[in-house]
């Protein structure tokens, strides 16, 4: 049995990485791809490791391991040098004693199997069919979102949620925001599974949650690693507040999905439009308060967005800018 690896330190783990192990899969009947993670580096090893697990979840002759390593002790470098190569080998001689190959796309893979007495297979070393680096990814998000497998775009995706009480225009910002900024968008699923404010079921609230959170990791593969987010959850446990005195239960995997980066809360400061389905306008500025209340039970911290629909717009750009610039290419910083 041919037994393989590969290594790597997939900082993040990208399609390149991806065409890489399916490559060695068909090149041996048992592969191990090992995670070399030292203590400087700020994107965990369980999240890697998760990352190309999930990739490879339906293969069964594959295995992921974390190396965990100090800087101080093993040299940190991608570079192709003869010293560096023969250190890691001597560990991975350590670790894989009984395997016959080694797959890289990288010249210093030569040297390292060389070192070790194993056959060595490039992929794609001049990166032709992928041309595209993690360092390239941590640098420009948005420029090589399209490189990165579906595993991996959840924790690299950037969401701004608009929030507020009913009828402060959060649809239409939302809308208005995702044409400017040419990405995607997650529509209410409340205002799709609960026709009219005066009457809906607890039960509702239940479908709308699992519904949002399903819209919000379906859109978060799409072609931009920026979404604007319709509401949130919390925005759903106010409404079982105010309007049952219950507290509304959900999955962890249901916070998750709607965690985001940025909170725009949208003020009550705009003229009351009824439309015949909405809560009258003294309900509608109660509610207002129990979401304020849910917000800081959650500690989810708000930026208030107010002034009329120009402002709004106008004040939310600024802040999502801010966003992108602060976070936007450091998202594990």
């Amino acid at each position: 049995m041919t037994k393989a690896f590969v290594f790597g330190k997939f900082l993040p783990f990208h399609k390149g990485h991806e065409a890489m192990i399916h490559f060695a899969l068909s090149q041996c009947d048992f592969l191990t791809v090992l995670v070399c993670c030292s203590e400087k580096e700020s994107i965990p090893d369980t999240v890697r490791t998760a990352w190309i697990k999930k990739a490879f979840d339906t293969q069964k002759n594959i295995e992921v391991q974390a190396f965990k390593y100090l800087e101080s002790e093993l040299p940190n470098t991608s570079t192709s040098s003869i010293e560096v190569s023969a250190i890691w080998a001597d560990i991975f001689k350590k670790l894989f004693p009984d395997y016959s190959l080694l797959i890289t796309s990288e010249e210093y893979g030569n040297f390292v199997a060389d070192f070790m007495n194993i056959q060595h297979i490039a992929f794609d070393i001049p990166k032709q069919l992928f041309p595209v680096s993690a360092t390239a990814v941590r640098n420009d998000v948005f420029a090589n979102w399209k490189y990165l497998p579906a595993s991996v775009k959840p924790d690299f995706a950037i969401k701004v949620v608009i929030l507020g009480t009913e009828c402060t225009g959060k649809t239409t910002l939302t809308q208005k925001l995702a044409m400017h900024f040419k990405c995607s968008f997650v529509s209410e699923a409340g205002r799709d599974i609960i026709a009219n404010s005066n009457s809906f079921t607890f039960e509702d609230l239940h479908l709308v949650a699992k519904e949002h959170a399903k819209r919000i990791d379906q859109t978060v593969l799409a072609n931009s690693p920026l979404m604007i987010v319709d509401t949130d959850v919390h925005i759903t446990k106010s409404y079982a507040q105010f309007t049952f005195q219950k507290e509304l239960a959900v999955s962890d995997e249901i916070y998750k999905a709607n965690k985001a980066n940025l909170y725009l809360y949208l003020n009550n400061d705009v003229e009351y439009f009824q439309d015949g389905t909405r809560l009258s306008e003294a309900e509608r500025n109660l509610l207002d308060i129990s979401h304020r209340q849910a917000l800081t039970d959650y500690k989810v911290e708000i930026v208030e967005i107010k002034g009329n629909w120009d402002e709004r717009f106008a004040h939310s750009v600024i802040e999502i800018n801010k966003l992108i610039v602060r976070n936007g290419q450091k998202r594990w910083m």
